[in-house]
């Protein structure tokens, strides 16, 4: 019978059974080649020292941007007459201030009906028209919650809108007495 797989019998004879291997007669074939990667070393050195000198990189040339801080008032413009928009912990004693909890501004008038309803047992609820601060002429439906007499009622009722889904902002409405 020929041997189609060319295998060779081996085995070892030191009392123990005979135990058979099988090797092929093809030699291990490097999967790439030592040559290759040697240059592909020697390119990406090569590439980085004329990156270096070329670019001429230097970190401390790099200077710092001006930051130019903005404020954005996302707050009902009928609110917002003749008075002092104030997030601040220390209040006046010539201040007389309303808290407000923001549930939010939807573009859609439906979805503020919907936030409403959803929010039955939380009093004082009102939708207001405003205009986005960031996309300038674009109608927005602020759901407001309010206006509350000290910032712990506020805080009571944005903790319920919170328990609901919903993510409020507690606003602060002073006007001067």
């Amino acid at each position: 019978m020929k041997d189609y797989a060319n295998r060779k019998s081996l085995s070892r004879s030191k009392g123990k059974a005979k135990k058979t291997v099988y090797r092929s007669k093809r030699k291990n074939v490097e999967v790439v080649p030592s040559v290759f990667l040697l240059g592909l070393g020697f390119t990406a050195f090569f590439l980085i020292v004329i990156s270096v000198f070329y670019f001429g990189t230097d970190i401390k040339s790099i200077d710092q941007r001006n930051i130019n801080n903005t404020v954005t008032i996302n707050f009902p413009t009928s609110l917002m007459e003749d008075s002092v928009l104030i997030e601040t912990n220390k209040l006046d004693d010539t201040l007389e201030c309303e808290y407000f909890v923001q549930v939010g501004a939807y573009g859609n008038k439906k979805y503020a009906y919907e936030a409403v309803e959803m929010l039955n047992e939380v009093e004082f609820m009102t939708i207001n028209d405003i205009y986005s601060a960031s996309k300038p002429g674009k109608l927005l439906h602020s759901v407001l919650s309010g206006p509350y007499e000290n910032r712990s009622a506020a805080n009571n009722a944005k903790e319920k809108i919170t328990k609901n889904g919903f993510d409020p902002q507690l606003r602060t409405l002073c006007k001067k007495k």
